[in-house]
């Protein structure tokens, strides 16, 4: 239940003649006290910052999905259009497609103003890639990005949803073809040039373009960075980041040449986001996701599988 919703059922007592100075009963008090800490703790943040801030937190099985545009409409509901904005955002991930109508709708809201995201732990790859239509990105040495190439889940022979690395499965494509080249009688290289589909390989070339336009639409929008492109495709580069879950720090973004800031972790305004991530991610289960801000708290589960 929101603050909003809260104040009508105050407002309902009050009008049915029940209480001059209706209020919650305990038990609705201590039902949601964990709720109330956590907005006041918002409150309080929004207070030393001087700019609203909307909470994005899942668990690590909830990923990023179309789904989640309700709990963003209900966090954007009472945002300031052109006014600053700081998103706190922690995933894993998920779709795509997904993440970028969520950024394009906090962007719409924000307009000229500035955007600010907030990664207390992490934001990886769909997650980055939302991160980069900020303007800045706040960090701390518990957070991290990580790369952008584009997963995909395909079944096997027997049914198994295997996760299956986009970039990965082109480089292997293109060093066999490189080597039948170099010799056309490789026999290796033609057994496995034979194991990779032609359809498939197709729609991983368009899966590892899009990501790549993508980050560069992010970077021009939001960080309005000039060698987009080369920092589109650093994210996206296997062959340094070598695995999809790999660390992206606050000094690798910053070398890169993202709009980074740095807050020691012993810093009063981070203890801040950080109490208030740990609540946060105490209040929701592993499929979970919660939308917060001081107006509204709402945890929903994920509808992927």
């Amino acid at each position: 239940m929101s603050e909003e919703e809260d104040s009508k059922t105050a407002g309902i007592a009050a009008s049915s003649g029940t209480s001059s100075t209706p209020a919650k009963t305990p038990m609705f008090e201590a039902t949601h006290a964990a709720r109330y800490l956590r907005q006041a703790l918002i409150k309080e943040i929004e207070k030393r910052s001087g700019c609203a801030l909307i909470c994005y937190v899942a668990g690590n099985s909830a990923p990023i999905e179309s789904d989640d545009t309700i709990g963003f409409v209900d966090l954007l509901h009472n945002a300031e259009r052109g006014k600053d904005l700081d998103l706190l955002l922690h995933t894993g991930g998920g779709d795509m497609d997904a993440a970028e109508k969520l950024i394009s709708m906090v962007r719409l809201t924000v307009g000229e103003g500035r955007l600010r995201v907030i990664v207390p732990d992490f934001a990886k790859s769909a997650g980055t890639l939302m991160s980069l239509g900020a303007n800045r990105i706040l960090m701390s040495d518990s957070s991290e990005l990580g790369p952008i190439d584009p997963q995909i889940t395909l079944a096997d022979d027997h049914g198994n949803l295997i996760q299956h690395s986009v970039q990965s499965y082109l480089d292997a494509y293109e060093g066999h073809s490189q080597a039948l080249q170099n010799d056309p009688n490789d026999v290796s290289a033609k057994i496995m040039l034979n194991k990779l589909d032609p359809a498939t390989l197709k729609l991983y070339e368009a899966a590892r373009a899009r990501a790549h336009r993508f980050a560069e639409e992010q970077l021009q929008r939001g960080m309005k960075i000039a060698n987009f492109t080369k920092i589109a495709s650093e994210l996206i580069d296997t062959k340094r980041w070598l695995s999809h879950g790999q660390m992206i720090s606050s000094q690798d973004a910053r070398q890169m040449g993202l709009a980074v800031d740095h807050l020691d972790s012993k810093a009063d305004e981070w203890q801040c986001y950080w109490r208030l991530y740990c609540l946060q991610r105490l209040a929701i289960k592993d499929r979970e996701k919660l939308f917060e801000s001081k107006y509204v708290s709402q945890a929903f589960e994920a509808s992927t599988r």
